[in-house]
C-alpha cells in the first residue's frame, strides 16, 4: 500500500549461549583481608596493562600481547596475566563500540537539526518528519548548536580513526561523583569503598581439562573455594601449592546441579569475586558456556497458537491467540515500575517477565510474540525537541535488557521468542481490535489490541479483523461472511444493507423477508386510507 513502510518477516529470536550464577560468600575478617589485597594488587596491574593497551591503539597486535602478558606474568603469574590481558582487551573493545555508537548518535542529531534549519520558520512537521523551528530565535541557537554537534562529531571520528578510547576503571560516574559528595549523597567514606571495590580484580576465566574447570579461582565439587595467590603475595598461602582457602562451603541454590555436572566433568567455568561496600558482602559469580540449541522452526513454534506481547513504560499487555489468530479468553496485564535504581527497575522487568512465562505455560503455547524494538536511533533530543517527557520515557525503556532477560528466562521454560516488526502495531491494532472486543464488563485498551495485532503478524496473518469475501463472484449465495468490513474500508466490500434499507415500491433484496408487515392495531398508525367519520347530531336514545 503506498504511503506505508514493508513489513519485515518475523523470526525466531536464537536462545542464550551461557548461563550466570552468583551466591554469597561466608568469609571472616582474616580471608577479607587477604582478598581485598589480591583484588587490590591485580587491579592495578590490570589499570597500568588497560593504559598500555589504550596507547598501542590499532598499531596492537599478537605480538604486543604476548609482551604485555609477559610482563605482567613476572609480577603476578601466568594465569593471572592471561585473565587480565583477556579483560583488557575486551574493555577496550567495549568502549570502542560506544564511541562507535556516541559517532551515530551525534550524526543523527546533526541530520535533524539541518533539515529544520532548512525549512522556513514556523512550518508545521509531520507524524514522519519534523517541521521548522517556531522562532528566529530558536532558529538562530540552533544554528549554534550545530556548529558544537559538528565539533563533538569530528572529534569523535578523529578518535575512531586514531583509534583513542577514554576508559575508566571504576566508572565515570563514580569517578566524578568524587568531587560532588553531597549531590551523590555520599561521604568521602563511602565513595573510597565503592571506588576501592569497582577497581579491584578478582576474575579467572576456565578452562576444558583442567581440575575443576578453573586452576586459578577453584571452587571443589564440595564448596571448597580456593585461589591461586599472585607471586608477590605468595607468603599469604595457607593450602599447598601456593593457594589460599576459604574456610566456608560454597552453595550455589540455583543451577546448582547443572554446576556440580560441569565441574565433574572439568568442563571451564569462570569465576568473579565481588564485594558490595554498602552491604558490606561478598560474592562469587560463575558463568559458563553452553551448547547451542538449535531453534525451533516457526511454524512448529506457532502451530498451538502463541501469546502476543505489547511492551509498554509501565507494563506488558498480553493477549492468548489460537492458531487462527483468534483471540483466547481475556487480555492479561504485567506491571512494573521503573523508577528508582537499576537493581530496582532490573527486579520489577524480572518479577513481570516471571508472571508472564508462568502464564504462558498455563495456556499450552510454546511461542511469545514480541516487538523487534530499536529505540537508538529515537533517543536524540534533537528529533523531539520539548518532548522531554517523551524523551525520558524512551532513554529509560530497558528494550535491549528486557528482551535479553526474556529470552533467556524463556528458554529455561522451554518458550521460543519471536520477534516481529513493530510496524503499525499499536495503530492497526486499535483500529480494528480495540472496538469489537470491548464489552460492557471487559475494557479494552490500545495495548491490549497491539498485543493481539503483534500476535497476528507473528502467525502469519494480516492484523485487519475480516476474512475473505466468499466465491462465486463475491456474492454470498455460499453463506454468510464470518467478519464484515467497515463501510469505509477501502477495497472491501461493505455491510449488507438491511432488509428495509431500500425504495418505496421496490421488491425486498434476495434473501430477505417476504412477508408482509403486521397491519397495526393503533389509531395513530392507522393507514391514510381509512376516513374518520363522526356524527353531527349526537345520539342520546
Amino acid at each position: 500500500m503506498a504511503g506505508f513502510r514493508a513489513v519485515a518477516v518475523p523470526f525466531v529470536v536464537p536462545g542464550p549461549s551461557g548461563v550466570a550464577v552468583r551466591t554469597r560468600l561466608r568469609v571472616s575478617a582474616v580471608e577479607v583481608g587477604v582478598l581485598r589485597e589480591v583484588g587490590g594488587l591485580l587491579g592495578w596491574l590490570a589499570s597500568g596493562d588497560l593504559a598500555v593497551r589504550c596507547r598501542d591503539g590499532l598499531a596492537h597486535d599478537g605480538e604486543r600481547w604476548a609482551v604485555r602478558k609477559r610482563v605482567l606474568t613476572g609480577r603476578s603469574s601466568s594465569r593471572w596475566a592471561g585473565a587480565i590481558t583477556k579483560a583488557t582487551h575486551d574493555q577496550w573493545a567495549l568502549a570502542r563500540r560506544g564511541l562507535a555508537a556516541h559517532i551515530r548518535g551525534l550524526e543523527a542529531g546533526i541530520a535533524v537539526v539541518r533539515h529544520r534549519l532548512s525549512l522556513p520558520v514556523g512550518e508545521k512537521g509531520t507524524k514522519r518528519a519534523s517541521g521548522g523551528y517556531r522562532s528566529r530565535r530558536e532558529w538562530h541557537a540552533k544554528s549554534r548548536r550545530l556548529t558544537v554537534l559538528e565539533a563533538r562529531r569530528d572529534r569523535a571520528v578523529a578518535d575512531w580513526r586514531a583509534g583513542r578510547v577514554r576508559v575508566v576503571r571504576g566508572g565515570k560516574r563514580l569517578a566524578n561523583a568524587r568531587h560532588h559528595l553531597d549531590t551523590a549523597g555520599l561521604t568521602e567514606g563511602r565513595w573510597r569503598g565503592r571506588w576501592e571495590a569497582a577497581r579491584m580484580f578478582l576474575s579467572a576465566d576456565g578452562e576444558t581439562g583442567k581440575r575443576y574447570g578453573n586452576e586459578t579461582i577453584r571452587i571443589t565439587p564440595d564448596g571448597h573455594l580456593s585461589v591461586k595467590l599472585p607471586a608477590p603475595l605468595a607468603h599469604l598461602a595457607n593450602a599447598p601449592h601456593g593457594r589460599f582457602a576459604l574456610a566456608g562451603a560454597v552453595v550455589f541454590p540455583y543451577r546448582g546441579e547443572e554446576w556440580a555436572d560441569r565441574i565433574a566433568g572439568n568442563r571451564a567455568v569462570a569465576y568473579t569475586l565481588h564485594h558490595d561496600p554498602d552491604r558490606d558482602r561478598w560474592y562469587v559469580t560463575a558463568s559458563w558456556q553452553r551448547k547451542e540449541i538449535p531453534a525451533l522452526p516457526l511454524d512448529a513454534a506457532l502451530a498451538v497458537g502463541c501469546i502476543g506481547v505489547d511492551m509498554n513504560d509501565d507494563h506488558l499487555a498480553a493477549w492468548h491467540l489460537d492458531p487462527h489468530g483468534n483471540p483466547v479468553g481475556d487480555p492479561h496485564r504485567f506491571f512494573y515500575d521503573l523508577t528508582g535504581s537499576a537493581s530496582h527497575r532490573d527486579a520489577q522487568i524480572r518479577h513481570a517477565l516471571t508472571r508472564l512465562l508462568h502464564w504462558a505455560r498455563q495456556c499450552g503455547v510454546r511461542a511469545i510474540a514480541v516487538e523487534d524494538l530499536d529505540f537508538n536511533t529515537e533517543k536524540t533530543r534533537e528529533k523531539h525537541g520539548r518532548r522531554k517527557r517523551f524523551r525520558r520515557l524512551i532513554s529509560r525503556f530497558p528494550t535491549s535488557r528486557l528482551r535479553a532477560r526474556l529470552v533467556s528466562m524463556a528458554a529455561e521454560h522451554g518458550l521460543t521468542i519471536v520477534a516481529v516488526d513493530p510496524a503499525y502495531t499499536s495503530r492497526w491494532g486499535a483500529q480494528h481490535w480495540q472496538k469489537p472486543l470491548t464489552t460492557p464488563t471487559r475494557k479494552t485498551t490500545r495495548h491490549d489490541a497491539a498485543s493481539i495485532a503483534i500476535g497476528r503478524r507473528a502467525l502469519g496473518y494480516p492484523v485487519r479483523r475480516r476474512t475473505p469475501p466468499p466465491p462465486h463472484d463475491q456474492s454470498e449465495r455460499v453463506g454468510h461472511r464470518t467478519a464484515q468490513a467497515p463501510p469505509d474500508a477501502r477495497g472491501r466490500d461493505g455491510n449488507r444493507p438491511p432488509a428495509t434499507d431500500r425504495p418505496p415500491g421496490e421488491p425486498s433484496p434476495n434473501g430477505t423477508r417476504k412477508r408482509q408487515p403486521s397491519a397495526s392495531t393503533t389509531v395513530r398508525d392507522a393507514p391514510r386510507t381509512h376516513q374518520r367519520v363522526q356524527d353531527s347530531l349526537t345520539r342520546t336514545g
